[in-house]
């Protein structure tokens, strides 16, 4: 291929890539060594209250931000260095309630308490998602031409719905008096409070990521089923393979590169889980590390935000990621080497 269509083709991706992803990281990269205080000043206030007679007012001294000319609060960038990285992994803190085997005094400090939760939802969301997805790939795969089309249909719901929506929807349905809650009470005859535990409230959050992800990662296999050598299948079955041989010795080899590409995709995703935590409103017992940025960047009474923290967090974000994509890419490469 010419160098000239080439470019044409891969330029204005990487030109977008540049703009939305490697411009923006560096941004937060450079963020997360500087910190943004703002000049406080003491003032005089007055505060007077309603009398019988006359006013009672009393003055105290305040601190409060100083404004420029435009009413604008006047801060002072200044170069920390690794400060905020410090601040948010608090490894003084942990080192000490790990010496002292205190785990639930280790699960109080915000980083390692939203990196626990957030390592158990990949890790464990993820053969989840790949096993349900091959399971209804083979399911369309193996229905008949006529209800083919509406099994396609209602697979994709979960994947369409708005992610926010459907855990609210699933929220609703195990809150309270939800539908789900109300049927296990009738049945188990006793009352049932799915939202009063983390590990309940955990168990939902999962059961909603695989619910809503699952289709995808069915219709990128039924996609890859339809390419499935039938010479090598029709071998199998002449000498005498079983169904389950013939998945694990044929179908599931020629789908590698595509469970590879749906883990890579669900590890990016599911390690920044964010919608889940504002969907279940677990903050309060379960917390994400995406979830941890966000609340960094929650203005405080003051107005002030804790940029350089959330830029920190980010960082070590992405860093996770890239540790759980080594494993993947790895494959792929001597894939792609052992191809040429």
């Amino acid at each position: 291929m010419p160098f000239k269509t080439f470019a044409a083709f891969v330029g204005p991706s990487i030109l977008m890539m540049l703009l939305f992803i490697a411009f923006p990281l560096l941004s937060v990269f450079s963020q997360s060594f500087y910190h943004n205080q703002p000049i406080y000043e003491s003032v005089e206030v007055e505060t007077c209250t309603p009398g019988f007679l006359t006013q009672t007012c009393t003055t105290e001294v305040k601190s409060v931000p100083k404004l420029d000319e435009n009413g604008q609060i006047i801060k002072v960038k200044k170069f920390v260095g690794l400060q905020s990285y410090a601040n948010v992994l608090e490894l003084g803190r942990a080192k000490e309630a790990l010496l002292d085997g205190n785990w639930r005094a280790f699960q109080t400090i915000d980083f390692w308490k939203a990196l626990r939760f957030t390592l158990t939802f990949t890790l464990i969301t993820l053969p989840l998602v790949l096993g349900f997805g091959l399971l209804i790939a083979l399911v369309i795969n193996n229905a008949s031409k006529r209800v083919r089309g509406p099994v396609i249909f209602v697979s994709l719901l979960p994947f369409i719905i708005t992610p926010v929506i459907g855990a609210l929807s699933i929220n609703w349905l195990f809150r309270g008096d939800g539908i789900l809650t109300a049927t296990l009470e009738w049945w188990l005859a006793r009352d049932i409070a799915m939202f009063a535990q983390a590990w309940t409230i955990e168990i939902l959050m999962m059961f909603y990521r695989v619910w809503h992800v699952a289709p995808f990662a069915a219709i990128v296999f039924y996609a890859g089923l339809q390419t499935v050598n039938q010479d090598s299948l029709e071998s199998a079955v002449i000498d005498g393979a079983s169904r389950w041989q013939r998945l694990r010795y044929v179908v599931i080899p020629h789908l590698m590169p595509l469970i590879v590409f749906v883990t890579m995709i669900h590890l990016m995703d599911s390690y920044r889980v964010f919608e889940e935590v504002v969907g279940f409103s677990s903050q309060g017992y379960v917390i994400s590390l995406q979830w941890l940025t966000y609340d960094f960047l929650v203005p405080d009474q003051a107005g002030n935000r804790s940029i350089s923290r959330a830029s920190a967090s980010a960082m070590l974000t992405m860093i996770g990621i890239v540790l759980l994509l080594i494993a993947p890419l790895r494959r792929t490469w001597r894939e792609h080497k052992g191809s040429h």
